[in-house]
C-alpha cells in the first residue's frame, strides 16, 4: 500500500517566492509564549541524540531568560518562523544565532546559528533551507564574513540537512564527564 505524504500548508503571498510554507520575521518580547516551548524541544531533541545534553529541570525558565536578554543584545538575532494556511500568524518555528568575533581567523566577524527548530509539520518542505538562506542574510547584514553552525554531533539528520545547505566541518568540539 502506497502512502500518502502529509499535506502541505498553504504558502502565504509572501512565502511563494522562496517555496517555503513559512514566513521568517525577527522575534519579539510577545513572541516568548511561542519561543520557550519550540527551544525546549530541541533541546530534549539533542537529549536524545546524547546523554551529555541532559535537559535541566529548570530549562524552560532558562529559555525564557536567555531569549529575553538576546531579544535586546545587538550581537544576538532571533527569528520567529509564522506558518501558513490554518497556523497563519502562529509561530511554528524559532532560529537563535549570534555574532561573534574570530581573534585569530579571517573573516574576523562569524555569524552562528545556535538553534534552529521547526514543528514537524513544517519539514521537508523548503522550510528549513529557507530559514538558513534567511538567517544567513541577516546574519550577513549585520557584519558576519562567515556563518556557522552549531548542533549535537550524533545528529546524522542535521549534518546530512547542513552540508545540503552548503556548510562543511572546521573544528570538532570533544567532552567528557568531569
Amino acid at each position: 500500500m502506497k502512502r500518502s505524504n502529509p499535506p502541505v500548508p498553504q504558502r502565504p503571498p509572501e512565502s511563494q517566492a522562496h517555496g517555503a510554507p513559512i514566513h521568517a520575521r525577527l522575534a519579539t518580547e510577545a513572541d516568548l509564549p511561542a519561543l520557550v516551548p519550540l527551544i525546549i524541544r530541541l533541546k530534549r531533541l539533542n537529549e536524545e541524540f546524547d546523554s551529555m545534553l541532559k535537559v535541566r529541570p529548570d530549562a524552560e525558565a532558562q529559555a525564557e531568560a536567555v531569549l529575553k536578554a538576546e531579544l535586546k543584545s545587538p550581537k544576538s538575532l532571533i527569528i520567529a518562523a509564522e506558518g501558513a494556511g490554518p497556523d497563519k500568524d502562529k509561530v511554528v518555528g524559532v532560529v537563535r544565532a549570534a555574532i561573534r568575533e574570530r581573534l585569530f581567523y579571517m573573516p574576523e566577524t562569524e555569524g552562528v546559528i545556535l538553534d534552529i527548530y521547526l514543528l514537524p509539520l513544517y519539514r521537508r518542505h523548503g522550510a528549513g533551507r529557507y530559514l538558513v538562506e534567511h538567517t544567513i542574510a541577516q546574519l550577513k547584514e549585520r557584519g558576519a564574513g562567515i556563518v556557522t553552525v552549531e548542533f549535537p554531533a550524533q545528529n546524522e539528520i542535521a549534518t546530512r540537512f547542513y552540508a545540503k545547505c552548503g556548510f562543511r566541518p572546521i573544528t570538532a568540539h570533544h567532552a567528557r564527564m568531569a
